[in-house]
């Protein structure tokens, strides 16, 4: 038995599916598209824990206050959220790999299982103040495996549906992971309103039952595809790619900052306005449901617009909304930063959107060139798709660095000026940069450059 055939044997029963191919109309109507649905339902709901576990800790800071035996600078806060972001952005390249070498059902069952582990540290970990400082750093940053789940969950998604409704599906994925940011917020405020802040503890156990629940939803509604296939050489060709480097850098400014900021804003509230944890915690939630909400239209608006042009223009609204943030933190003006932060959070959601659709267009497009000059159409869409996927993932990792910069950017504006200012001025320098660079790479057209229209009906420019 050869090592293909034995993989072949080993990729039957009754969670795989061996035949799958959405981009048949005939095959998506009649059989692909409930069953993709169905995936697509329950790795939301596995996602959304995920990103909640993730982002647990950026809730748990509020309860690390004087009273509670916590007496911490913000830095050391700043910090802390920072390794816990760092490793979730780590992870997510691994995690990528995972569907194809597991399947999408069996490794959202043992990804969803290993929730428990960070879970039941946090438990402990809030009522331990006593707990050296880098100690704190290394439990809590096993939380990271929650960040993990976006990269696996989205490229396991991206094999199921086709190239003209991948932006609706990543977005609804993503979007109802990253409201799992929100919802652990508002669990917080609902902790700290029924036990005050004395009541951190509870945060975590209220998970528990949920992770459980999420992986009974994996075994009782998921599937694995057995055609999914995603390598470490996919993975290495497209780091060689230009636009992986470009697309991860734009990813940066969009996720990057919608997960840094829902990091950070709880931090921001109690360090810049004084806020007490039960007012912070009242806010906190509004800017990354919002952001997480809007994700899906971003999806839909590059679908029907053009990734690149909503990506520009979404910049651009962000270069100003970033300068409104920064004259009300000059103003010390509390309504005016969080009305301005949340169009920020609302802008970061269309962003994510936009961006990530444009990923598997610009390898469509580059597809589509390729067959018009006399590639073999079946193995030349199979290769770019196995591309796209591993950049999916790859580029979730790289934005999620930007949570990790953003968080030590206000670390190192607080310990420098006592102010998170100069931070927001840094991040707007950063958002017109990226403007700069969506124009030039993927709006203007240069003379060494090919124009494809997509399935969607919009054209997206591919630089060779």
């Amino acid at each position: 038995m050869t090592p293909e055939t034995g993989q072949r044997a080993a990729r039957t029963g009754k969670s795989w599916i061996t035949d799958w191919d959405p981009e048949n109309e005939t095959f998506w109507r009649e059989k692909g598209r409930p069953v993709a649905q169905r995936n697509l339902w329950a790795s939301i709901f596995s996602e959304h824990i995920g990103f909640s576990i993730w982002s647990i800790w950026s809730v748990l800071v509020l309860f690390m206050t004087p009273a509670t035996g916590f007496d911490w600078a913000p830095e050391q806060k700043f910090l802390l959220v920072s390794v816990v972001a760092f490793v979730g952005a780590v992870l997510r390249v691994p995690y990528t790999l995972a569907v194809p070498f597991f399947g999408g059902r069996n490794w959202t069952i043992i990804s969803s299982t290993m929730l428990l582990v960070p879970t039941g540290l946090a438990v402990f970990l809030i009522q331990a103040p006593q707990t050296p400082y880098w100690l704190f750093l290394v439990l809590a940053a096993i939380a990271g495996i929650g960040g993990g789940n976006f990269s696996s969950s989205m490229a396991n998604i991206n094999f199921y549906f086709p190239e003209k409704e991948k932006g609706w599906a990543l977005g609804m994925n993503a979007g109802g992971g990253n409201i799992g940011v929100a919802t652990v917020q508002l669990v917080g405020l609902g902790v700290i309103a029924l036990f005050t802040a004395q009541g951190g503890h509870f945060v975590p156990l209220f998970y528990v039952p949920f992770i459980l629940l999420a992986i009974w939803v994996a075994i009782r509604h998921m599937n694995n595809l057995a055609g999914a296939r995603s390598d470490a050489s996919a993975q290495l060709a497209a780091t060689k790619d230009r636009h992986f480097w470009i697309m991860s850098f734009l990813y940066v400014g969009t996720f990057g900052s919608f997960i840094g900021f829902g990091f950070a804003f709880g931090l921001l509230l109690q360090n810049q306005f004084g806020l007490e944890p039960l007012q912070a915690a009242s806010i906190t939630f509004l800017g990354p449901t919002i952001g997480s909400l809007i994700r899906p239209i971003g999806g839909k608006m590059a679908d029907r617009f053009g990734g690149a042009r909503v990506t520009l223009w979404n910049f651009v609204a962000m270069v100003a909304g970033t300068g409104v943030v920064v004259a009300a933190i000059n103003a010390d003006s509390l309504a005016v930063f969080i009305g301005a932060f949340c169009v920020v959070f609302v802008l970061t959601g269309i962003g994510n959107g936009s961006t990530y659709k444009m990923i598997p267009s610009i390898y469509a497009a580059k597809a589509q060139n390729a067959i018009a000059q006399g590639a073999p159409r079946e193995e030349t869409l199979a290769y770019n798709k196995r591309i796209a996927s591993s950049m999916l993932g790859l580029i979730g990792a790289m934005g999620a660095m930007g949570g990790v910069a953003i968080n030590l950017v206000f670390r190192e504006s607080f310990r420098a000026t006592e102010s998170a200012a100069p931070g927001f001025l840094a991040f707007l320098a950063f958002y017109t940069v990226c403007a700069i660079i969506t124009y030039a790479v993927y709006m203007r057209t240069p003379a060494a450059t090919a124009s494809t229209t997509t399935p969607t009906g919009t054209t997206e420019t591919v630089a060779r």
